[in-house]
């Protein structure tokens, strides 16, 4: 028997792996399905796969190539999945944005996502189809450096904590508010949580803090019980961070502990350390954790909301030393969150990531700049988030086969406005409010420089402008630099083109500015949109697409609906 048939018969976690060039193809069976569960002690309706909430946790190594069966067993609404932080280089298709790269899939079909992960990190992965990441459609998605390499630090142990937040109203509900006149919005999460897992009628810190929620009493096997940290006295441990959350920018922090962030994105940065860590939508970090503290103790891991006014109690595990038992609750009252409004706090985090020596440094020089303006705005009297007064609709048709194929008619022709009135007051509401719908597209050559300037500014209401994190598909960008105020030309002088960062997400602050930097290198269409889920939902995104006509085979079942589905049925596919 060859070795590849012994490999095709090897289980690992969830799927079958078999060997290619390069790496090895591991198989996975997902089923998107709805499940009754109770994540903070209270039952809901959540999507799960394969039985599981969180969804299972992918890991891989680099060059590896993941083929992921995903059937939908969803009752009566489509789905996809996105691979977040994932460039899909070759395999725009798999990129999993509905209306973007491929047709949502149908209930009871069954869709291929097959690609390559050609870079070490972490990620994870969620839907991206209506607010299907809202209703708990995720998971995590590790990649490890091939056998026999080395990470650029080290580390005894790992953890992985995935965050979210958990609303006690559906996801449909949600939708349904969001698009009622007036604005039925969403408010603040009922709860956080940490691998899935929270408490909102009880507390595990009920004795430390000013509460009448009771003390948290676990008999064994509560879907609801916090996920332990357990580890041994001086050892150094790896902690992987993601946020999938919905709405909540977070903050992190370990009782006594210093944390050193190594890793943001997928990229290494040079390490610093800090008390805790501010993580926004759509990020991961990677920190390394001393276990250098009284072993005779156990410590606080806590996660509170920053960036909004809080009404969602903090989320809480304990980090367990093995000398004791890990039923000890700690000492001492779980870390104190920053003021939520403490953005000089946020800011002083976000500049200490700088990248790590012999990451590539970006070109000089830009080819293409592209102004985008957030606002919040009204559309026939409903209320929605616009980029240069245009609020994203995302058409029936896949921008990635109606501009290959050269549909025409499929979506707006008119490029989106590059720029945005100079004399725009970004410090009070809207003059004039209403905006329109769109769903043009950022048209640019294939490996042109673009930079893209976020610029922030006061939404519908008086004395109110919010942390954005946008997120890019498809590729990395270089942080260039964060500013206040609106951005004039002389900011440019403040750019750091020597120790840019590279990241996938990136937050612009209130009444201020954010400069990326990125080569359109990736033939395809990319989503780039705020990742908080409600604002992208109400509009507030944009398409960017690069060398579609160097885009290879995609496959049929991708472009099933609208036009393209009516192209492949005219053309004899069916």
């Amino acid at each position: 028997m060859s070795l590849k048939a012994l490999f095709v018969g090897c289980i690992i976690w969830l799927g079958l792996v078999e060997l290619s060039i390069g790496g090895i193809v591991r198989h996975y069976k997902f089923d998107v399905e709805y499940m009754i569960r109770k994540p903070d002690c209270l039952e809901h309706v959540l999507m799960g796969i394969n039985g599981q909430f969180p969804g299972p946790t992918i890991r891989a190594e680099v060059g590896d190539i993941l083929d992921i069966a995903l059937t939908n067993k969803l009752f009566t609404e489509g789905t996809v999945i996105h691979w977040h932080g994932i460039r899909q280089v070759g395999t725009p298709w798999a990129d999993g944005t509905a209306s973007i790269s491929q047709c949502a899939i149908n209930p009871g079909e069954t869709f291929h996502y097959k690609f390559t992960v050609d870079r070490p990190g972490t990620y994870f992965y969620h839907g991206h189809h209506g607010m299907q990441r809202a209703a708990g459609l995720y998971g995590s998605l590790i990649v490890d450096l091939p056998k026999g390499q080395n990470e650029p630090f080290h580390y005894d142990g790992e953890f992985n904590l995935l965050f979210s937040d958990l609303w006690h109203t559906s996801s449909h509900e949600q939708e349904v508010g969001l698009s009622t006149k007036p604005l039925k919005w969403i408010g603040e999460p009922q709860t956080l949580l940490i691998n899935g897992r929270g408490q909102f009628n009880c507390s595990l810190a009920s004795k430390f803090i000013n509460t009448t929620l009771p003390e948290c009493q676990f008999k064994g096997g509560e879907e609801c019980a916090p996920q332990i940290l357990h580890v041994e006295p001086n050892k150094t441990y790896r902690i992987r961070i993601a946020s999938t959350t919905s709405l909540a920018a977070l903050n992190l922090a370990i009782s006594n502990h210093k944390l050193v962030v190594v890793e943001a994105d997928g990229n290494y940065v040079t390490p610093f350390a800090v008390d805790d860590v501010d993580i926004y939508s759509g990020e991961s970090y990677s920190v390394l954790l001393r276990t250098d503290q009284d072993p005779n103790k156990n410590y606080w891991l806590s996660i509170g909301v920053r960036g909004r006014k809080p009404s969602t109690s903090q989320g809480l595990t304990i980090l367990n030393y093995k000398t004791i038992s890990a039923s000890i609750f700690p000492t001492s009252p779980p870390p104190i969150t920053p003021l939520w409004n403490d953005f000089e706090h946020s800011k002083a985090f976000t500049k200490k990531i700088i990248a790590k020596m012999g990451t590539p440094q970006p070109p000089k020089l830009y080819d293409r700049r592209v102004f985008l303006l957030n606002t919040q705005n009204r559309v026939d009297g409903f209320t929605k988030w616009s980029i240069n007064n245009v609020s994203l609709t995302l058409p029936p048709t896949p921008y990635l086969g109606s501009i290959k194929f050269k549909i025409n008619n499929a979506f707006d022709q008119t490029p989106p406005p590059m720029n945005f009135p100079q004399d725009y007051d970004i410090f009070n509401p809207p003059v004039n409010p209403n905006a329109t719908i769109g769903n043009g597209v950022y048209m640019f050559n294939l490996n042109e420089v673009v930079d893209v300037i976020l610029q922030n500014s006061n939404q519908l209401s008086v004395n109110g402008s919010e942390i954005h994190p946008w997120h890019l598909h498809g590729h990395d960008f270089w942080v260039l630099g964060y500013g206040e105020g609106k951005f004039k030309l002389g900011d440019e002088k403040k750019f750091n083109v020597t120790h840019a960062p590279l990241r996938n997400t990136a937050v612009i602050f209130p009444y201020g500015w954010t400069a990326l930097r990125f080569k359109a290198d990736n033939p395809g269409v990319w989503a780039f949109h705020c990742h908080i889920e409600p604002h992208l939902h109400m509009g507030m995104g944009v398409i960017f697409a690069e060398g579609v006509h160097k885009v290879g085979k995609i496959p049929r079942e991708a472009l099933t609906c609208g036009l393209t589905g009516k192209k492949l049925v005219e053309n004899g596919h069916y």
